[in-house]
């Protein structure tokens, strides 16, 4: 219930709850008509279910942070990438800010001041992060508006994605401990990230269908975790070569059940071969990143004419859009495309002028 009354040194008093039982919320005016304007807006707000408590939007930002980090469900990695995120690059600026005084105008500020020292692609992954956050406090009714809106990002100016040759990939499979011949191979004839590839149990593998099944992940910590996303479960056909790879890999190196293991018979974990890998591309004079190797898996795919959707589901892609914004590049533009169809369709016509001109 609302109410206005006269108060004894000459103001009006609004009045309101804004939930039945709740605490009673009041403020003084010198004038009747704007204790009746702000009372009606107020009311509105609740009716519509777009009230915000004035004392919430109080909040530190590091304060509502911490509560929103707690609670959330995610991944080991993910909540690592949000951790580093807010308490290196925006709890500094804006942490002791109340989540209500914090603008637009200062968001953008924040935009600009990180983009002096780190990468295009950090700051927006850092400002994607801080609009989670304001936007959880939107649902929560501790803001009305989140301040991350219409803020102008930096460019994201990576490089295209760097495709190793036939030779690198087979000079490294070469180079590497025989024992780990097979996950190169694999790695680059199946696109499997290397989380997915360590995580690989030997019944993972159909010899008779030739499929790799992709329903986990190492992670760099050593342990056993979901796929990265929903869409990263997934059964990779695999092609002949990988196939008898991984048949001599088993036939020589048993294991109780990873598919690759370290001589001591332990899985293969990310130190290992991280550092096998640094130390080969070393003595090799190369420069060849593992997530390369499934750059090599999509480049292949594409030049033999595969789809995007094909490709997003072979590399266990959320969307169609990460394929393309990673390797649109690689497709043929345009004009290549229009010759390429033209002379497919031409192709009968040409042998029978050729005929004509023999004859």
């Amino acid at each position: 219930m609302a109410s206005i009354s006269k108060r004894d040194n000459g103001s009006w008093l609004a009045r309101y709850r804004p939930v039945a039982g709740g605490a009673q919320k009041t403020r003084s005016f010198a004038r009747k008509v704007d204790a009746k304007r702000w009372l009606d807006e107020t009311t509105a707000s609740i009716v519509t279910s777009q009230y915000v408590d004035p004392t919430a939007a109080k909040t530190t930002v590091r304060q509502y942070a911490k509560a929103w980090q707690a609670a959330q469900v995610t991944r080991a990695s993910t909540r690592n990438n949000v951790d580093v995120a807010l308490r290196l690059h925006v709890l500094p600026t804006i942490g002791d800010r109340p989540m209500g005084s914090v603008r637009s105008s200062d968001m953008q500020a924040l935009v600009k001041m990180l983009s002096a020292t780190l990468s295009p692609g950090t700051v927006r992954e850092t400002y994607k992060i801080a609009g989670r956050l304001f936007g959880a406090a939107v649902d929560d009714r501790v803001l009305a508006v989140s301040p991350c809106h219409r803020v102008r990002l930096p460019h994201d100016d990576r490089a295209e994605v760097v495709v190793p040759t036939v030779e690198q990939i087979t000079t490294l499979a070469g180079r590497v401990p025989a024992r780990y011949r097979a996950l190169v191979v694999l790695l680059a004839g199946s696109g499997l990230r290397i989380g997915e590839a360590l995580g690989l149990g030997k019944s993972d593998v159909d010899f008779l269908r030739r499929t790799v099944k992709v329903k986990r992940q190492r992670l760099p910590s050593g342990v056993i975790g979901p796929p990265k996303t929903s869409k990263s479960a997934r059964t990779v056909p695999l092609g002949k070569v990988v196939v008898d790879e991984l048949a001599a890999h088993l036939a020589k190196y048993l294991s109780e059940d990873a598919l690759f293991t370290v001589p001591a018979g332990t899985p293969l974990g990310y130190s290992v071969w991280r550092h096998m890998w640094t130390k080969v591309n070393t003595t090799a004079k190369l420069d060849v990143d593992t997530h390369q190797l499934r750059h090599f898996y999509a480049s292949a795919l594409i030049s033999g004419g595969a789809s995007v959707k094909v490709i997003q589901a072979r590399l266990g892609h959320a969307s169609a859009v990460i394929t393309l914004d990673t390797y649109g590049h690689l497709w043929p533009d345009d004009d290549t495309l229009t010759r390429t169809v033209i002379d497919a369709a031409f192709g009968p016509l040409e042998d029978s002028l050729r005929t004509k001109a023999t004859l």
